[in-house]
């Protein structure tokens, strides 16, 4: 009996050292709740899924860059060659998840057209998510570009503000902080829900199917295509994960896959 119980005991510690885990960082909604969701079906592939939330934009892709992370789940393609410009980094995209639209809030006016002159409007001071504010602006009929397309536009491309409307650059994940105090705030879905606003009601102005901004899991390219991370993007891209984020989020975040 002893020498089953230490050759059991042998056989649990193998399988427990052999399990593979990955430590994905991801902001709070929906990128941590989707990969919450998700753990009981990788324990079963033999992954155990730690996620480690952040709530800025900045450290998620240093500290993949640096390994002390596998992977990090909170960003989009445009975003993601910026930082990689920027940095230095060779980060790379393994899968795409799904699309949060980009949304134009307000807590003094329900139209745009009720935006009076000189109103105060506030945008993510980050290179992509500024010119994808500054492109749905636009696209509304708020302002004009030299160029439409230029997903790297910035205030200074602004070549007509009828308006007169006042810009002001913040930290994205601070944004929502400020919506009472400004006319109108551009808040990414992710913020916007954990700030307990409804996309798909309370934005009057917001992106549509067509975006290109996916949310992309992210990773080394040395370690994109291992077995552990390959099973995390098809627990991903399951069925159950769509329903999930269909039913949850109401419209609000979009599968992608």
């Amino acid at each position: 009996m002893k020498k089953l119980l230490v050759a059991f005991a042998a056989v649990a510690a193998f399988s427990a050292h052999a399990a593979d885990t990955l430590t994905v960082a991801a902001t709070p909604v929906p990128h941590a709740e989707i990969l919450e969701f998700v753990k009981p079906a990788l324990a079963k592939e033999g992954v155990d899924l730690n996620v480690k939330v952040f709530t800025d934009y900045i450290q998620p892709n240093v500290q993949v860059a640096e390994k002390r992370l596998d992977a990090n789940f909170f960003q989009h393609q445009p975003y993601l060659d910026e930082f990689n410009k920027a940095k230095g980094t060779n980060l790379v995209s393994v899968a795409g998840v799904h699309l949060e639209p980009l949304g134009a809030y307000s807590s003094k006016y329900k139209a745009l057209t009720e935006l009076p002159g000189g109103a105060n409007v506030v945008i993510p001071n980050d290179a992509t998510n500024g010119g994808r504010a500054l492109l749905l602006l636009a696209k509304a009929g708020l302002i004009k570009l030299k160029d439409s397309n230029n997903i790297l536009s910035t205030v200074k491309d602004i070549t007509e503000n009828t308006k007169d409307l006042k810009f002001r650059e913040l930290e994205a994940a601070t944004i929502p902080r400020v919506l009472t105090q400004v006319d109108l705030a551009l808040i990414n879905t992710n913020y916007a829900l954990e700030a307990k606003l409804d996309p798909s009601k309370d934005a009057l102005v917001i992106e549509g199917n067509d975006s290109p901004y996916v949310n992309i899991l992210v990773a080394r390219p040395d370690d994109k295509d291992s077995a552990a991370m390959q099973k995390l993007v098809a627990a991903l891209h399951s069925p159950e994960v769509k329903a999930f984020i269909l039913e949850k989020y109401k419209g609000a975040v979009l599968p992608a896959f």
